[in-house]
C-alpha cells in the first residue's frame, strides 16, 4: 500500500442511540451521541446531569477527529479504571470517532466491585452502540476560492472535475465561492487552482 494514502473516512454514528444494562438493583443507561467539539461535549454532559439529577454516577468518554487523536475517559466517582476506561474501549472496539457516550448509572444498594463495574459500563455502552447507526463521515479541509470575473469558467471547471460543493457563491467584478475538501484531494484542489489565473486561495 502506498505510504503516501491520505486516509480521510472514518466512522461515527448518525443519531444519538440508547443502551440499558441492569446488575442487583443498579440501573445503567448509556446515552451515545454524535459531536465534533468538546464544547459541544460539555453541554452534553451538562445537560445530563441536570436531567438525570438524582442519578449516582455520570460516567463519559469521547473521541474526536478523523484520526481519533482527541479522546477522553471520566470516572466521575466510580473506581479508577472501572468504567470511563471500558466506555472507551467500546467505542475503540468498534472503530468510532466523533462520538460521546455518557453513561448515568442510578445505584442499586449492593455494591458491584470492579468486575462487576467493568462488565455494567461495557455492556450498557455495546447495547447503545448496537442501536446506534454507523456512518462515514469525510475529513474534509474548508476553503474560499477569491477570482475575477474573466477566471469564472476555468474555476468552474475545477469545481465540476473533482465534484465539489459549491456554498456561499458572491458574483461581482470580485468572486468568491467557498467548498470543503476532503483531505485526499486537497493537494490536487490546490494545484488545480493555483493553474488559474488571478485566483487567490485561503482556507477557512
Amino acid at each position: 500500500m502506498d505510504s503516501t494514502v491520505i486516509q480521510d473516512s472514518y466512522k461515527s454514528i448518525a443519531a444519538p442511540a440508547e443502551g440499558l444494562f441492569k446488575d442487583n438493583g443498579s440501573r445503567f443507561i448509556a446515552r451515545a451521541y454524535p459531536v465534533e467539539t468538546e464544547e459541544e461535549i460539555k453541554e452534553i454532559v451538562a445537560g445530563l446531569k441536570k436531567e438525570y439529577y438524582d442519578a449516582r454516577h455520570h460516567v463519559y468518554a469521547y473521541r474526536l477527529g478523523h484520526t481519533g487523536e482527541k479522546f477522553r475517559a471520566n470516572d466521575d466517582g466510580e473506581p479508577s479504571g472501572s468504567s470511563g476506561r471500558p466506555v472507551l474501549g467500546q467505542i475503540d472496539s468498534n472503530g468510532l470517532s466523533d462520538i460521546l457516550v455518557v453513561v448515568i448509572r442510578y445505584f442499586g444498594g449492593i455494591k458491584l466491585g470492579i468486575p462487576g463495574l467493568i462488565r455494567a459500563y461495557k455492556t450498557s455502552t455495546a447495547d447503545a452502540l448496537e442501536n446506534a447507526t454507523i456512518v462515514e463521515k469525510i475529513a474534509t479541509r474548508r476553503f474560499r476560492i477569491t477570482y475575477g470575473y474573466m477566471s469564472m469558467n476555468s474555476v468552474m471547471k475545477v469545481f465540476k472535475d473533482m465534484g465539489l460543493e459549491q456554498k456561499n457563491q458572491k458574483f461581482d467584478m470580485e468572486c468568491s465561492i467557498d467548498t470543503s475538501v476532503r483531505l485526499s484531494l486537497v493537494d490536487t484542489f490546490l494545484e488545480r487552482i493555483a493553474d488559474v489565473e488571478g485566483c487567490r486561495v485561503d482556507e477557512i
